[in-house]
């Protein structure tokens, strides 16, 4: 046996719990800490740009082609994709069981071998993985009151390499950056005025600026490179170059030069996007981390670059800090290590209560760092880091850690109340005690196996959750087996001398007392008692129908996303002076620390949209909120802000994201995402408008919108060929003109402090106007002749889509909504999907995406996982047991706790979700711990006395204290997490309130049905052996008449 080992060899045992405990510690020292495991998504995203280009000719030139290249890698299980004007992104979804990394290889293979088949003018397919640890963990502002060109130039040139040289830091971020450019603005009738047109200018460029390498001269002692240095260097030197060639032909007008017909200036690439801080002039920087290392230390060395960077920065010129994801993860993390070491500490005060000796509760708290500290080890060892699952794992871990200790303690003392000595006790109670600390161990490591597997990448998450658990329980199985024993054979105090132990064992005998009363009665009403328990069993999931479910709770994290959009085809300066309105009420507004504003999305390319990001003080510094007499929370200011933000204009439209929602799907994060499919674009996009209705008028949704736009104002060209054939005028040719002086056009790059800026030649804004601006431009004919587009060409304004989105190459439309405050996740999407039947006709269809997609399958992979659990806790009970019977006795307490833990969530009015429900598993493996104890010990004692009624009237009782204090020490470790106190607190009470409800009914019942079905079991047993006994009596009789006769 290990604890003979260990109690003959102490010195061995205090060095194998001092190791644990040190290498434990220098591996949490070197943990990584961030806010979510990090994993591979299986999600692959591919980004294209396309300047100029409307959504549907980049659907069907782009997208359509390198969608149907990636079709043949293998394991995708979902392509969305969406193309808007100028750029598009296409998100592939792979099966988990794929390789992210190979499949990325395989997808840049499909992509680059398609790009022949790409329009030319297409820049290269952008392709990465996703994963929400890649977000960047820091939004930083540099804002001035410089002219943006300087601001811009200022942020690439001297501050972005600042940070991405920080330890740890991965890469850096831009948001509402504009590339520095040198701008050819032609003055349209200049140009015609000199026969001019467009292609003369880029020819001139191509001919005029440019640089070939010259090769080498070479001598007998020297190489000599030879460089032919044709680029221009300045915006003097480019106004200055001659235009020689027109249409072709030589122009002998020697002093015509681009100065004459366009303005040349070192300005920016088109504004899409601007970006301010609190209400200044700004650029965002974020900074996303390595994979794997500190966040909080890696958002620490950036602070200290910051103030350090402020000392040095020109006059003008500052960095704020605009959002830091690090501070809710870091106030996450340390209510948590607050929550295990208070969790340790009512522990150790249960556990005082129970044995009322300092030694023997000093003894059990030693429990506590081996095993906790050994997890570490073990986390180091697997490569996880410090993050919501882990620790949660380890907070819920810290109750049952000790159970083992206290079961081999009690036992040991026990044993020397018999009269032992320390060392005779500590060695027959380990030895009476192993098997049944061996079977709870394992039963609850067979719970958590399944969930370590499960699908999805939920399963992901879980699967560290799971691997925390299992290495802290078994770590605390080999500590009750080897140094509990150790520990007792050399100081074991029992208390009984103490006044207050003797007061204790006054209290524990009249609850012993108390409880042989009600034991002999269940027994004598077994039936009537199994049958009532049953049907209170049954009624209990009438509870679940009230019970909120959602994918996982709203938390605090004092950051609010709104979104402003106003009517499709908007221009980014009319969405501007809104969003100026906008940020007026809000820099009122003493709830809100920081705000973030970037029109035109973080992104670009949305000039009918803006995003503004608030920090809100910490929720004990808000004011009051009049309603509930409480500091305003997160959702009940974003309502507020929803209500009052609306009233600003008829053209705004309000919409607030639940930051606290990201991470767990590649989607947009809303808690309602549905999306429709069907035949007709057309029809489809009136379907939706119909469902969203449905939805605005139920009331029990907030915050609706879908990403089907359509209304953005669109020229349409049409060619008149006859014509065009007459004036000899080519269509690529009118495309040609269209695209370069209406859209605008790269013509090469210049060179400037060691950087490559792109030339850009465009008309002139103030003749870009209008649509008359395409009918006044010119274009050569085949015969060297200027002739007016208005001649060739008619105009037709349409409205058009703004975006088009596609599921699995199908167009689709998502539908995005928050739930109502009354209304949970669960319920709002059955609600819409129940509406949607009512309006979609025969090959329309609509189904759950994002996440309430993975809620369904989060929860149908957790139930699996409980029904594997129970069938393999069987089978090792089974085992260990051998038999068939005890494990079913066993497992009888189990769907008692299901009853408690959902009670306890409605009582407290708190939803069934993936932290609650695992909840639920985890009271699958606890329960059990007091079951083996019954079981095994009045195994043990009706060897002795064959009969189960009177074995059970002495075994139960024996065993009372040692359930109560396994018990009560769960439950006072759950408490702290129970109580929601700080930050991250909304996701750890469920789940700590399902395991306090499910120990105290389980408990209960545990200590009344156990005993009930284990005479049952027993009386069946007898009941069979009988006919058998019968047969062998009537045998032996026939065979001593036979003797006698003989």
């Amino acid at each position: 046996m290990l604890s003979d080992i260990s109690i003959r060899n102490p010195i061995f045992a205090w060095m194998l719990m001092i190791g644990l405990t040190l290498f434990g510690f220098l591996s949490f020292l070197r943990l990584g800490i961030s806010q979510m495991p990090d994993v591979d998504f299986p999600v692959i995203n591919i980004r294209v740009t396309w300047n100029g280009a409307s959504p549907e000719v980049i659907e069907t030139n782009a997208v359509d082609i390198m969608e149907d290249a990636i079709m043949s890698v293998d394991g995708i299980r979902e392509i969305n994709s969406t193309s808007k004007y100028g750029s598009a992104n296409i998100t592939v979804e792979l099966d988990l069981s794929k390789n992210v990394d190979t499949a990325l290889q395989e997808v840049q293979s499909r992509i680059a071998q398609a790009q022949k088949l790409l329009p030319t003018t297409i820049d290269p397919p952008i392709i990465t993985k996703y994963n929400p640890e890649d977000q960047p963990i820091l939004w930083l502002g540099i804002s001035s009151k410089s002219e943006l060109r300087d601001l811009m130039v200022f942020v690439k040139d001297h501050v972005k390499n600042k940070f991405s040289t920080i330890n740890g830091v991965g890469q850096i971020v831009l948001g509402g950056y504009v590339d520095r450019n040198l701008r050819i603005w032609i003055d349209g009738n200049r140009m015609s005025s000199r026969e001019l047109t467009v292609d003369d200018i880029l020819n001139t460029i191509a001919r005029e600026h440019t640089e070939v390498p010259a090769g080498l001269i070479e001598t007998q002692t020297t190489n000599y490179s030879i460089r032919s240095m044709g680029e221009v260097t300045s915006v003097e030197k480019f106004s200055n170059l001659p235009i020689t060639m027109r249409g072709g032909s030589p122009i002998f007008e020697s002093n015509l030069k681009i100065r004459d017909i366009a303005l040349v200036e070192d300005g920016l690439d088109d504004v899409q996007r601007i970006s301010r801080f609190n209400q200044n002039i700004s650029v965002g920087i974020g900074i996303v981390k390595q994979r794997g290392v500190n966040a909080v230390e890696v958002a620490k060395n950036v602070k200290l670059k910051i103030e350090e960077l402020n000392k040095e920065l020109p006059e003008g010129y500052r960095i704020d800090i605009v959002f830091d994801s690090t501070k809710f993860i870091e106030e996450s993390i340390e209510e948590l290590e607050f929550t295990i070491i208070l969790s340790a500490i009512l522990t150790g005060i249960v556990t005082y209560l129970f044995l009322g000796s300092f030694s023997s509760t000093f003894n059990i708290l030693l429990a506590i760092p081996t095993s906790i500290m050994g997890s570490f080890l073990i986390l180091y060892y697997f490569g996880f880091t410090l993050n919501t699952f882990t620790l949660l794992g380890l907070s819920l871990a810290m109750g049952i850690v000790v159970d083992d200790a206290i079961m081999v303690l009690e036992n040991i003392a026990r044993h020397k109340e018999m009269g032992k000595t320390t060392v005779q006790a500590a060695i027959d109670g380990a030895r009476e005690i192993s098997f049944a600390a061996t079977a709870t161990t394992l039963s609850i490591i067979a719970i958590f196996l399944p969930v370590a597997f499960m699908d999805g990448i939920i399963g992901k998450y879980f699967y560290q959750f799971a691997i925390t658990i299992t290495a802290a329980v078994l770590l605390s199985l080999l500590e009750a087996l080897t140094l509990t024993p150790m520990r007792c054979s050399q100081f074991l105090d029992i208390g009984h001398n103490s006044g207050f132990g003797k007061v204790l064992d006054k209290f524990f005998n009249l609850i012993s007392d108390l409880y042989k009363i009600l034991l002999k009665w269940v027994l004598k009403f077994r039936w009537t008692v199994l049958l009532l328990s049953l049907a209170a069993f049954g009624a209990s999931f009438l509870l679940l129908k009230p019970l909120k479910k959602e994918f996982v709770p709203s938390q605090d994290q004092s950051q609010i996303m709104i979104r402003l959009k106003t009517p499709v085809g908007s221009s980014i300066y009319f969405t501007d002076e809104l969003t100026k309105k906008c940020e007026e009420y809000l820099s009122l507004k003493e709830e809100i620390t920081k705000m973030y504003v970037a029109v035109g999305g973080f992104g670009g390319g949305e000039s009918d949209s803006a995003i503004i990001l608030l920090t809100l003080k910490p929720p004990h510094e808000r004011p009051i909120f009049q309603k509930t007499g409480k500091p305003i929370s997160q959702n009940e200011f974003a309502g507020e802000l929803r209500k009052e933000l609306g009233k600003i204009s008829k053209d705004l439209k309000i919409i607030v994201r639940d930051m606290s929602m990201r991470g767990f799907s590649s989607s947009r994060g809303f808690p309602v995402e549905l999306t429709i499919k069907g035949r007709d674009w057309d029809k489809l996009a009136l379907l939706s408008e119909s469902i969203m209705k449905k939805m605005e008028e139920s009331g029990n949704f907030l915050d609706i919108d879908s990403n089907f736009k359509k209304g953005q104002p669109e020229i349409q060209v049409f060619p008149n060929r006859r014509s065009a054939a007459s004036h000899g005028v080519s269509i690529t040719s009118i495309g040609n003109v269209i695209s370069a002086m209406i859209g605008g056009v790269k013509s090469g790059q210049f060179t400037d402090g060691g950087h490559r800026y792109d030339i850009r030649v465009r008309l002139a804004t103030d003749e870009r106007l209008g649509p008359n601006s395409i009918n006044n431009l010119f274009v050569r004919n085949n015969r060297g002749e200027l002739v007016r587009l208005r001649d060739v060409v008619d105009l037709k304004e349409e409205p058009t889509l703004q975006s088009i989105t596609r599921n699995n190459r199908e167009r689709a439309i998502t539908i995005f909504a928050n739930p109502a405050p009354d209304s949970s996740q669960k319920e709002a999407i059955d609600l819409a999907v129940n509406m949607a039947k009512d309006v979609l006709p025969d090959g329309y269809y609509l189904s759950p995406s994002g996440s309430g997609k993975t809620l369904d399958e989060s929860f149908s992979g957790l139930g699996m996982a409980l029904v594997l659990g129970i069938i393999i806790a069987y089978m090792i009970l089974a085992s260990q047991f051998e038999s068939l019977i005890h494990p079913i006795t066993v497992l009888m307490a189990m769907p008692f706790s299901f009853s408690g833990a959902i009670l306890a969530l409605y009582l407290f009015d708190r939803s069934l979700n993936i932290y609650s429900f695992i909840a639920l598993i985890l009271l699958m493996g606890l329960v059990k711990k007091n079951s083996i104890l019954l079981v095994d010990f009045t195994n043990q004692m009706i060897v002795n006395k064959p009969n189960a009624i009177e074995t059970l009237m002495e075994s139960c009782p024996i065993r009372l204290r040692p359930i109560l204090m396994t018990s009560v020490s769960t439950i006072a470790a759950a408490l702290p997490p129970a109580l929601s106190i700080g930050p991250g607190g909304e996701s750890r009470s469920p789940m700590a309130i399902a395991i306090i409800g499910g120990m105290i009914v389980s408990t209960i019942l545990t200590l009344i049905l156990v005993p009930i079905v284990y005479s049952l079991f027993y009386d069946l047993s007898q009941y069979l052996k009988k006919p058998k006994q019968n047969s062998m009596n009537q045998n032996d009789l026939e065979n001593s008449r036979e003797n006698k006769i003989s």
